[in-house]
């Protein structure tokens, strides 16, 4: 038996390649859009892959699972589970052979038995696929828990409700998990638990780094296995929820209605440098990719600033519409540089990067004062001073959870993901320091606030991280615990 697992950091995401060694089939389990990774991967073991499926409909990535049953004439096989709003629209059209799966049902992939196992509360049709080696055994020593159970946390129940807009779903799709979660523990002590997302995902609020682990050991440790009563569970799974990504609502309708074939990460092509300025006057977006500080010092008016970074899909998801047509300014006109820009961007449904600027196309801006902007910075003791002027007004991007465990006194809270939604709640006539934990959400707030015409911009160099370094006051509950992430 042959098991990898495939991790995307972008996403805190897993997938799974599992296969026979005696007959060559294999079964990949939640793939994400870059599909030749676990072809490449089959080959090189001597695999082909034979069976395709995935846990549930996703709402954080965009589904590979089509693509590559498409590719490969492997089975395609979907959850058929859940109510009529959450069948898979395109599953007459899926790619390969498709077989639709329920509750009980089990798949032969070669000496490999996967049972399926409906698990619902994170979405209705939720599936957990249950792993017995055949070959070695008759009871199943792992599950692939998807977005039901992780690592010391339990999959979101209120995303039908907060992305996908279904009003009124959060209570029932948390009873729901719990009892999904009562005949799931039952199961053997032994069985891993080979989860969908790790620390730093949006699908879970508290999700372990370990990447995976034991039933027995989360039933002994993971706090949802600890509440006493439903009703207990329902509060506790429901309380200190954060603001699902605004392109988790397309996430779930491109997966639902079937994901575009991709057939690669292809590498845009370079632009003329006199034509960026047309670009941005006929409404595209040009994304700046380049460090913030980078940013700071120089950029072209009304260009987005979104570093690539770790942090880079998350933003992009939030502030980039899927169907918008992108233009990137990179700093390293390298074509893996690019193909990655390209990958990240696809990976979240953003297909359409139609060509990409140098950094030097941005240098010769200088000369044109119209259209070349710079972010000013500020130290925390600098702006301690300032603060008594009635011009200044602090804009805190962070969000609700970090901004609980103290902020700058008389600060509006916005955050960096709902800032275009609330813009009408910020004077244009007064100077707006920008600021959240480190200073790297504010520099793209900035950006955000200056493409809106925003003028009087200032970030706070360091963020609050710098402010509370220099001892200056800080409101709110201090103490309160949060996972901090810039």
């Amino acid at each position: 038996m042959f098991v990898q697992k495939f991790f995307e950091p972008a996403i805190a995401q897993s997938s799974y390649l599992i296969g026979c060694a005696r007959t060559g089939e294999s079964i990949v389990i939640d793939a994400n859009r870059d599909v030749d990774q676990y072809i490449a991967t089959a080959a090189r073991e001597g695999l082909h892959i034979s069976h395709v499926t995935e846990t549930h409909i996703h709402a954080d990535f965009v589904s590979g699972s089509r693509e590559l049953a498409q590719k490969t004439g492997a089975r395609l096989l979907l959850s058929d589970e859940g109510d009529s709003s959450w069948k898979y629209r395109f599953a007459g059209n899926g790619g390969g052979q498709l077989q639709l799966l329920h509750d009980g049902d089990r798949i032969a992939v070669g000496n490999i038995l996967v049972d399926v196992l409906h698990t619902p509360g994170h979405t209705p049709e939720h599936l957990t696929f249950l792993i017995t080696d055949g070959a070695a055994a008759d009871k199943p020593f792992a599950a692939v828990t998807g977005d039901f159970l992780f690592v010391g946390d339990v999959g979101r129940p209120d995303l039908l409700e907060r992305a996908a807009h279904y009003v009124g779903t959060m209570e029932a799709s948390a009873r729901t998990l719990w009892r999904s979660l009562q005949r799931f523990s039952k199961l053997d002590d032994w069985l891993q638990i080979w989860p969908g997302h790790g620390a730093g995902s949006a699908c879970g609020k508290g999700i372990s780094a370990i990447p995976s682990s034991t039933l027995g050991y989360e039933r002994r440790f993971n706090w949802a296995f600890r509440q006493k009563t439903e009703d207990e569970f329902v509060t506790s799974v429901l309380a200190g929820q954060p603001e699902p990504p605004k392109y988790f609502a397309a996430m779930k309708q491109i997966n639902k209605e079937g994901p575009g074939i991709l057939g690669g990460f292809q590498v845009p092509p370079r632009q003329p440098d006199d034509i960026l300025r047309a670009r941005i006057a006929a409404g595209s977006v040009v994304l700046d990719t380049r460090p913030s500080d980078v940013y700071a010092r120089g950029h072209l008016a009304n260009t987005l600033n979104i570093p690539f970074n770790a942090s880079f899909v998350t933003w992009a998801g939030w502030l980039i519409p899927t169907a918008a047509d992108v233009y990137v300014i990179v700093a390293d006109e390298g074509p893996q540089m690019l193909r990655e820009i390209v990958r990240s961007l696809a990976l979240i449904g953003v297909d359409s990067v139609r060509g990409y600027f140098s950094a030097g196309a941005i240098e010769r801006e200088k000369v044109s004062r119209e259209s070349w902007n710079t972010v000013e910075q500020i130290t925390p003791i600098e702006l301690s001073r300032r603060l008594q002027s009635p011009d200044i007004i602090v804009v805190d991007v962070r969000g609700a959870g970090e901004w609980a465990t103290g902020h700058l006194t008389h600060a509006i809270h916005i955050p960096l993901g709902s800032l275009e939604e609330r813009l009408n709640e910020l004077p244009r006539d007064k100077t707006l320091v920008v600021q959240c934990q480190s200073g790297a959400r504010s520099s793209i707030a900035a950006s955000v606030l200056e493409q809106h015409g925003f003028e009087k911009l200032i970030n706070l160099s360091g963020g609050l991280a710098a402010w509370r370094a220099a001892d200056l006051p800080i409101a709110g509950d201090v103490d309160a615990p949060y996972a901090i992430r810039s």
